[in-house]
């Protein structure tokens, strides 16, 4: 009988064991598979945690029926701006969520939408950067360009497109994108609950990018020497752009935002105010628009998480390119 007890603490002390390293392993990453020391979106220590509508689901990845791969970001509060550089920061409330664009648009999701059409610079292989040139960004677009980009594409995936202009929602009915500013492109509008493609405004581009952190750079670090992991700005990229996705993601699982192509948002440029907004989609008058994060060619300071840059509609270079937005509806 004392033989069989002792027997059955033995295997009881090793069952023990086993659980408890067992928990020691699973210690080493939270519920979102986030390792232990890496921001993590849904921490709600964190004074500029997403959080809203969404409730506490974890980040989530889908794929459209195109291939456009777009994260689910969570409706939340943030700090935007950065007081040495951008004044005044203020705090920003967005109430929706949205789905952001994993990448930046590439070639290959252009010319699939545009009829084969590639405005880019940067054309050939990238040595040692397998899928170059298709997964190269798509540059030298304007901002008019991205409207019938967005539009056509939504078309595509049977959504409802977001932008109207001289009241139609259908591309093939606004003529070419203007080489000259428009008054009737620049009136455009969007269509009210529709559930489309569309460029960010700035406070979601920045939202987006921080993934909660308030340092210049989304990796939670102010030292500009940490930027080559995140971004291919002037002092690596060689001066070129690359394939998308090679750098490090922020937490929420986006590429690229920082550096590699300077993305266009939907705001017309405008000064900040230092009181509390809401939703804040940029001033109602004015033809210059908000570009950000940064290029290939950008400094270090240059492609930080703040870092505004201002752009004519019409602008076409080989340092700006887009990044997809659709809402959470």
């Amino acid at each position: 009988m004392k033989k069989l007890i002792f027997r059955m603490m033995t295997v009881c002390t090793v069952a023990v064991v086993i659980v408890t390293m067992a928990l020691l392993f699973a210690g080493c990453s939270d519920s979102t598979g986030n390792p232990k020391g890496q921001y993590n979106p849904k921490d709600q220590d964190n004074p500029n945690t997403p959080g809203g509508d969404e409730g506490s689901s974890a980040v989530t990845e889908i794929t459209s029926d195109t291939g456009i791969v777009l994260i689910k970001i969570t409706a939340g509060t943030f700090s935007m701006g950065q007081a040495y550089y951008v004044i005044p920061v203020h705090s920003v409330t967005l109430t929706s969520g949205f789905y952001m664009g994993k990448y930046q648009v590439t070639q290959e999701q252009y010319k699939a939408v545009m009829e084969n059409s590639n405005p880019s610079s940067f054309t050939t292989a990238v040595e040692g950067e397998s899928g170059t040139p298709d997964k190269l960004p798509v540059e030298t677009v304007s901002w008019y360009d991205t409207l019938v980009f967005c539009n056509k594409l939504s078309i595509a995936e049977g959504l409802s497109p977001a932008y109207k202009i001289s009241g139609s929602t259908d591309p093939a009915d606004w003529g070419s994108a203007p080489t000259e500013s428009d008054p009737a492109w620049d009136a455009v509008e969007i269509v009210t609950d529709s559930n489309g493609y569309r460029l960010p405004t700035e406070a979601q581009w920045e939202y987006a990018c921080r993934a909660g952190t308030t340092t210049a750079f989304n990796n939670g670090n102010d030292n500009y020497d940490t930027v080559g992991a995140i971004a291919w700005y002037k002092d690596n990229s060689s001066s070129k752009t690359h394939k998308v996705g090679l750098k490090t993601a922020n937490a929420w699982g986006l590429y690229d935002m920082h550096g590699n192509l300077a993305e266009w948002c939907w705001d017309r440029y405008g000064g900040y105010s230092g009181s509390a907004q809401t939703d804040p989609v940029g001033p109602s008058s004015g033809a210059p628009r908000v570009i950000r994060g940064g290029g290939w060619n950008g400094s270090a300071q240059g492609v930080g998480s703040a870092f505004r840059f201002i752009e004519y509609p019409i602008s076409r270079k080989n340092n700006l390119g887009f990044r997809l937005l659709r809402p959470n509806n």
